[in-house]
């Protein structure tokens, strides 16, 4: 099973505001495997090296560097943390500070140093999660099966989870009459399926709380429908995979899902394209770093695409948005484009972290704009 903590909007709402003289963002691949990370403590080994280095060549106080570097040191050596994970991992550590993420998607080793925190690779976990449960339901059974870009598909276990439709209802078929004797051939029946259903809600409940983690919906209809009026799990997707899960094995349910979240990734990138092909008619889309910047500080961004890798080392100014650009990254420094997209997080604009061929004209990053300027 993934042990994953994507961040709820609130949080990286957090993460955008905090500054300190030391801030230090880290970012890894990881694995589930338990007996294979590790390869990613010695990454993460290197990493902190890197990131310690930059802060004393900075002339960061000494004794905040070494508190920052005990954070980082107790969490390599903490084998219970190492035993839970996922495809990737994210660390935000302050000399006061250290938080972590276990996410989704495999990331590209980084180290950031800066006064604030590098945001574009969490941002990415939650643009396009690649990851997913699938609820395979049916009257005859029940099954939550977790998909992973590079893992088998495998059958979660889910205390609590009903049997069937008819013994979740301590019926022998959903053909006996219901307490009310109303025949269960239609209405009836819908009566005996909610509550059979209501049952899978309420466990998932119990074993999804607090996750971000999309969920598809593997169903036949009316079923699938029925479902949805009683589902309380706020992630899942209103698309779904049609037909009976039942004569289906975990791995094809699994390759039949994945193409279904990269057809739902593509269409909301399709849909951002147009829209921003007819508000650059209005004056209203850029994709000129210098003018989004200024637009960003000024609250004027209402949704921005940026690339994922990416880095533009600079500074934007705290007083206008202008930016100056440098020639190498470092600790006076910061990446200018994640910098934008922290302001735009902070005035409430949406922020979606995407490859860069999803950018129109191949650009680091593209805006649309609350009103034109």
């Amino acid at each position: 099973m993934l042990y994953l903590d994507l961040p709820a909007a609130s949080v990286l709402t957090d993460l955008a505001r905090q500054r300190s003289d030391a801030s230090v963002s880290i970012f890894l691949p990881t694995t589930p495997v338990t007996l294979e990370t590790n390869a990613s403590r010695i990454q993460l080994k290197n990493l902190a090296k890197d990131a310690i280095d930059q802060l004393e060549e900075a002339g960061v106080d000494k004794r905040r560097v070494a508190a920052l570097a005990e954070e980082l040191w107790d969490l390599i050596d903490d084998d219970d943390f190492w035993r839970y994970q996922a495809h990737g991992l994210a660390i935000y550590a302050t000399p006061d500070n250290l938080r972590t993420f276990r996410l989704p998607n495999a990331l590209e080793p980084i180290v950031e140093v800066s006064d604030r925190f590098h945001l574009k690779p969490l941002l990415r976990s939650i643009t396009f999660c690649n990851s997913c449960y699938v609820l395979a339901l049916a009257e005859g059974g029940v099954r939550l099966i977790e998909v992973s870009p590079d893992l088998p598909a495998t059958t979660v276990a889910v205390p609590g989870l009903p049997k069937d439709a008819a013994s979740s209802v301590g019926k022998a078929s959903i053909g006996d009459r219901s307490h009310s004797g109303r025949l269960v051939g239609s209405e009836g029946q819908k009566v005996l399926l909610r509550k059979y259903l209501r049952k899978v809600d309420a466990a998932l409940r119990d074993l999804l709380a607090g996750s971000e983690i999309p969920l598809v919906l593997a169903s036949v209809e009316p079923l699938g429908a029925l479902y949805r009026s009683v589902n309380s799990y706020p992630n899942l997707v209103p698309a779904a995979l049609n037909g009976n899960p039942e004569r289906l094995t975990d791995a094809e349910l699994a390759t039949q899902v994945r193409v279904l979240l990269d057809d739902i990734y593509a269409t909301q990138i399709a849909e951002w394209a147009n829209l921003f092909a007819q508000r650059g008619n209005e004056g209203r889309a850029s994709t000129d770093i210098v003018q989004i910047a200024r637009a960003a500080h000024f609250g004027a961004v209402q949704s921005l695409l940026v690339d994922m890798d990416q880095v533009i080392p600079g500074l934007v100014d705290e007083a206008d948005g202008s930016v100056s650009f440098a020639d190498a990254a470092g600790a006076n420094t910061y990446g200018v484009v994640d910098e934008i997209a922290r302001r735009v997080l902070l005035s409430g604009g949406q922020v979606l972290s995407v490859r860069q061929a999803d950018i129109p004209d191949g650009k680091p990053l593209a805006a649309i704009m609350r009103f034109a300027i």
